[in-house]
């Protein structure tokens, strides 16, 4: 199972949107996909149509040790998709975890207990922030996908991410990558849009995917409805744009094991 965290440690960046359109892409394609929602705020879960009544085990217990993946897992209205929800205790684990024994590899070890074969594709929606949940996704990753908006502070947010991503390295995951930064928010009528993609990719070269998430009301307005918005409105501009960074994305899967970003 290719695993892979999607993270930035800004809030409002696009990030979850990313997961969840991304995860209905990939399982548009064929693929099994598993969804895990890592965010306290629960917001994958939500914007997947799973109500908190129906959040009985969720990545809370995942990560205390008190149920397995296959416990936790929620089947969702989107062929192929799975979903290991997210509640409010999430918002503690963090305490809760510092004396336990492997705190940074909670979700590593419930991950490799997953039955062999039953999905292809893992991914992890990360909370805002650089903190213990964050470090268990990017252990438990083998790829990491950064959703970065189009403004000014973009980049700054950039480096501390990437600091983070060099300490988990060197202590914890050697093998962690970084698959690509998708630039989301796009405003064509806004020449900082432009100017901050061009200092992206002027900066980070290839790994920027040539896809551009605009901003976009379908998208935004998805979630409200329970639904991707590759469901909700398959032919608006923001779903157009996720299905061509799926593309993309499958496009640089096979290159996961031998792939650095030393240059990033």
């Amino acid at each position: 199972m290719i695993r892979i965290a999607i993270a930035n440690q800004k809030g409002g960046v696009g990030k979850t949107t990313t997961a969840i359109n991304m995860a209905t892409a990939l399982a548009a394609t064929g693929s099994r996909v598993l969804l895990i929602d890592l965010d306290p705020q629960g917001n994958a879960s939500t914007g997947l149509g799973v109500d908190q009544a129906a959040r009985v085990r969720s990545s809370y217990e995942l990560l205390t040790g008190d149920a397995t993946v296959e416990e936790a897992v929620i089947a969702t209205r989107v062929p192929r998709l799975d979903l290991i929800a997210a509640t409010v205790d999430l918002s503690g684990a963090e305490i809760e975890l510092i004396d336990v024994d492997n705190r940074t590899h909670r979700l590593d070890m419930a991950l490799a207990e997953a039955a062999d074969g039953r999905w292809d594709i893992c991914l992890i929606d990360c909370p805002p922030s650089l903190g213990l949940l964050t470090v268990n996704a990017l252990v438990a990753a083998q790829s990491l996908l950064v959703p970065l908006q189009c403004e000014f502070f973009a980049l700054e947010g950039l480096s501390q991410l990437l600091t983070t991503i060099e300490r988990v390295r060197a202590r914890f995951n050697p093998d962690l990558s970084i698959l690509g930064i998708a630039l989301t928010m796009y405003d064509r009528r806004n020449r900082l849009s432009e100017q901050v993609s061009q200092d992206v990719r002027a900066t980070l070269g290839p790994v920027v995917f040539q896809t551009v998430i605009p901003r976009n009301v379908r998208l935004s307005e998805a979630p409200s409805h329970g639904v991707p918005a590759l469901i909700y409105d398959y032919r608006c501009a923001g779903s157009e744009a996720y299905m061509a960074l799926a593309r993309e994305l499958i496009a640089r899967l096979p290159k996961l094991a031998p792939a650095k970003v030393a240059a990033a």
